[in-house]
């Protein structure tokens, strides 16, 4: 029986690995902007008041297929691009490693929302950026009949994280590793 738990979890452990290798693949610029322009559409439909939060923003970075693969060990990537007066002008990578209770893989989709010149101007001016140490991330929770006018937003970096199924709850991007990518 111990040999089948073994195996089990070394094959989940390549599973979650291949997986990982897979959705890396070196994803060029275009397919990069068209899934991140994907991505503030669909934020912008989900999002009663979206498109006037993302006007007021001084840039937004858009990881549109951030995948987090594990078993036990587990971790997560996704490229992005980073917006300023609604045109690119940086490509970056994400990326995390957790350890605890996890098995499989989960897509996600996040979105980083620079409220502030000073917030932006410190991220891009970073030569590595990680979520919680060169700056902290309020992550917003919209529940059902709120819409993002109603929330008073104060932080100079909001992040909303969801997949094809909705926003997502109770997540964190703490300890997430940021990036700039030459492309």
């Amino acid at each position: 029986m111990h040999w089948i738990n073994q195996t089990l979890r070394q094959f989940m452990v390549m599973l979650s690995l291949s997986l990982l290798s897979f959705t890396t693949h070196a994803a060029s610029s275009e397919e990069i902007d068209i899934k991140v322009r994907g991505s503030l559409d669909k934020f912008q439909e989900e999002v009663t008041g979206g498109k006037a939060f993302l006007d007021r923003a001084e840039g937004v970075l858009v990881f549109p297929d951030v995948v987090k693969a594990g078993f036990g060990i587990g971790g997560e990537i996704g490229d992005g691009a980073l917006l300023v007066d609604g045109k690119t002008v940086d490509y970056y990578n994400t990326a995390a490693a957790s350890i605890g209770f996890q098995f499989g893989a989960q897509f996600k989709t996040v979105i980083l929302v620079f409220l502030e010149k000073d917030a932006l101007d410190k991220f891009r001016n970073s030569s590595g950026w990680e979520v919680g140490v060169d700056g902290s991330v309020a992550l917003i929770e919209l529940g059902a009949g709120k819409d993002i006018t109603s929330i008073n937003i104060t932080d100079p970096i909001v992040g909303f994280v969801f997949s094809n199924k909705g926003f997502m709850y109770n997540l964190t991007l703490e300890g997430s590793k940021i990036t700039k990518l030459d492309k």
